[in-house]
């Protein structure tokens, strides 16, 4: 089988689902599963129900309307009858959310996160397999929850890969174009788990893998891997070929195309995977797989927005010893801070972080007890594989360089932007 990824920019509306039947049109869809994200900028709206619900805000309601005026517009301009099955479909899926708005008792922010933003990938695949029927493609919409079994660990779940196995082995048929969700599995009491934010694209390698699938690919609106976001640099490359061990070298560092667990379950059996252009599918686009570790061998840029530099110094000079560093990992680990970089002398100890759950000001607190504390909020942090001063002078040309660190291929480079505060 292949396994197809199509993200939100891809299905953000009416034409962009017509552009995924045109596409599998071109490049056939027998024997092809779709892992389909929700639709354009769902996620970030239903985080605002989310936060409208946690608020107790009399907004909820319009910002829940918000997200069905959204969907309903695109069911409009895809079908002809609005009594067309589909939007009953997609009536119930909004129910059940709102049912699950007025009934739960958790206080629990992760749980309710991930029972609600689900919601955008169940109705974005619905809405495509209903499309895609209409289109006399005839196709097999599944509840990837059924398949995906996790811990509780909500909105960062890991897979329970034996009984995940199991469920897709057995019950995938094939044949016939499966569509499904990304980033969503769920737990051994059934309820929705979401497996971190740009998940889709694991969720595709899980099925690849457990299906030993022929090939993944991830259709996206750059012709591409490109050497460089485009947003932030000029003249950006294409990369034609990416080894595995690359890839995931970049992924670790956090280059935005391919999410940093979605390559080590293709690399266990060898599945390449393929980032191509849902507006040029003919085009070959680049190809992650066994083979040269960059073709053109070219300095690959990646910035990380929004980071926190966080200096520790002992409050007594006393040096920062390895007890010192292995309880402020445990502190990183325990707040969920996600670790780009580090660096300490004698007395001093520097880690660039992402505060992805807005644990900050308590760490810091805890810190603050045993340790100096300084701290840079807002900086960015910028990674060169395979740099050489030209690429070097392009990173910090105009920025204030706060650390520097260098090793063999890769310099990582932490920056205040001119105009940060």
């Amino acid at each position: 089988m292949r396994i197809f990824k199509f993200g939100g920019a891809s299905v953000k509306d009416a034409s962009g689902i017509r552009n995924v039947y045109e596409v599998l049109q071109t490049v056939g869809y027998e024997d092809v599963l779709l892992v389909v994200s929700a639709m354009g900028k769902t996620t970030n709206a239903l985080e605002v129900v989310i936060k409208d619900y946690f608020e107790k805000s009399a907004a909820l309601q319009s910002s829940v309307q918000e997200v069905k005026k959204y969907h309903n517009q695109i069911l409009l301009d895809l079908f002809d009858d609005d009594k067309h099955e589909v939007f009953v479909a997609v009536k119930v899926l909004f129910s059940e959310m709102e049912y699950f708005l007025s009934n739960n008792k958790s206080p629990n922010y992760n749980f309710v996160y991930d029972q609600i933003v689900s919601y955008g990938e169940l109705i974005s695949t619905t809405i495509l397999a209903h499309f895609m029927n209409h289109m006399n493609v005839k196709t097999n919409w599944i509840d990837v929850r059924n398949f995906i079994k996790t811990d509780a660990t909500y909105r960062d779940a890991n897979v329970d890969w034996d009984l995940t196995q199991k469920n897709i082995s057995k019950n995938i048929k094939k044949k016939i174009l499966n569509i499904t969700q990304g980033f969503i599995g769920s737990d051994e009491n059934n309820f929705t788990t979401t497996l971190g934010r740009e998940g889709s694209d694991y969720t595709a390698a899980i099925f690849a893998y457990c299906l030993g699938a022929e090939s993944v690919t991830i259709w996206k609106d750059v012709p591409g891997v490109m050497n460089a976001d485009p947003r932030y640099f000029e003249n950006a490359s294409l990369l034609n070929q990416i080894s595995y061990r690359e890839a995931i070298e970049l992924a670790f560092y956090g280059a935005s195309v391919i999410h940093p667990k979605t390559l080590q379950p293709l690399q266990k059996k060898e599945i390449p995977l393929f980032v191509k252009s849902f507006l040029n599918p003919t085009l070959p686009g680049t190809s992650v797989s066994k083979g040269k570790d960059l073709e053109p061998s070219l300095p690959c840029f990646i910035v990380k927005k929004n980071q926190l530099l966080i200096s520790l110094s002992s409050i007594d000079f006393s040096f920062i010893m390895e007890e010192n560093i292995s309880e402020i990992f445990a502190l990183l680990h325990q707040y969920k801070m996600k670790v780009s970089l580090i660096q300490n002398s004698a007395i001093s100890f520097s880690v660039c972080i992402e505060d992805k759950f807005g644990n900050f000001n308590e760490l810091k607190t805890v810190l603050s007890k045993k340790f100096k504390v300084t701290y840079n909020e807002n900086v960015s942090l910028y990674t060169i594989r395979h740099f050489n001063e030209k690429a070097a002078q392009i990173v910090e040309e105009g920025k204030t360089v706060l650390l520097k660190q260098i090793s063999r291929e890769t310099m990582q480079v932490i920056t205040k932007e001119p105009n940060a505060a």
